[in-house]
């Protein structure tokens, strides 16, 4: 009934190579290069984010005050109401 759905033609000039899921490594050299270099590329850019990220939090902080301070009433403008 004709060739199966992943090898409907033949391409001359490419080459192509498969390996066995049960032959590959899915973690090669997790702990003794990735860990690592994980760790140096966080040491160098945390100078980069940090600030960052403390900035908006003092400007998140103080925006949400100042909105729950202009929601209240000032009681001054309803001292002479009876």
């Amino acid at each position: 009934m004709g060739r199966e759905f992943g090898h409907l033609m033949r391409v001359r000039p490419v080459i192509t190579y498969s390996l066995s899921p049960l032959e590959q490594r899915a973690f090669p050299h997790y702990f003794s290069k990735g860990m690592p270099n994980m760790l140096h590329r966080t040491q160098a850019c945390i100078l980069h984010v940090v600030p960052s990220f403390v900035v908006f939090y003092f400007v998140y902080t103080w925006g949400t005050q100042e909105f729950e301070k202009s929601k209240r009433k000032n009681p001054a403008a309803y001292e002479n109401d009876k």
